[in-house]
């Protein structure tokens, strides 16, 4: 292995994708680009532990509207194995079974700026920071200027390991809260979802009051 070459890179995604949006899209890619990652694995999850689950479609509606998004894309693959553990889906349990599932890959963990504040929220955050590498993408409405060290409430050396991972990506005012709100006022999302999911989401008759 010569010395700019490095181990196959995957990226993981995970949210609750309700539903799955351009912005969604958008911030893979980045990341992709960015940290030249090989693939990015999107990963649904069952119950959001730091959400509320009101008005979350059931599993099997975003996973297909995930699929319907990423077809033809040979970039990007979708796991169901938050759906299939159930529960409340913690990332750590999430990152342990790909790590065992992917052998000699290198685990990168994407996340949202609005995330940053929260990791010493999340469970064991210091085992899963030892298992992947957390990558930010910012998105509109955070100020990164303003964010410091201690604002990432983590021991040495983590908050400047993962202050050097944030890139800025393509601020793309996109909210899953404002297409459910959009769908169940009758208005359009064409141009803010891919066009299947635009599709999946009309014959299904999700988020309509």
């Amino acid at each position: 292995m010569d010395e700019l070459s490095h181990p196959p890179r995957l990226g993981v995604f995970g949210g609750t994708f309700n539903p799955v949006h351009l912005g969604h899209m958008i911030m893979a890619q980045d990341a992709m680009e960015a940290f030249d990652l090989s693939r990015v694995m999107f990963v649904p999850c069952a119950c959001p532990p730091h959400k509320s689950d009101a008005g979350l479609a059931p599993a099997a509606h975003r996973l297909a509207m995930l699929e319907a998004a990423i077809e033809g894309d040979l970039r990007f693959e979708v796991s169901d194995l938050e759906l299939q553990r159930g529960g409340i889906s913690y990332t750590i349990d999430t990152l342990r079974a790909v790590a065992a599932d992917h052998p000699g890959v290198e685990l990168y963990f994407i996340i949202g700026a609005d995330s940053l504040v929260e990791l010493h929220l999340w469970r064991e955050i210091e085992a899963l920071l030892g298992l992947c590498r957390i990558v930010t993408i910012a998105r509109p409405g955070v100020n990164l200027d303003a964010l410091q060290a201690k604002d990432i409430k983590l021991r040495d050396p983590w908050p400047g390991q993962i202050q050097a991972a944030i890139r800025i990506g393509h601020l793309m005012n996109v909210s899953s809260t404002d297409i459910r709100y959009r769908v169940a006022e009758g208005m359009s999302i064409r141009y803010l979802v891919p066009p299947g999911v635009d599709m999946y989401i009309a014959e299904h008759s999700l988020y309509r009051r």
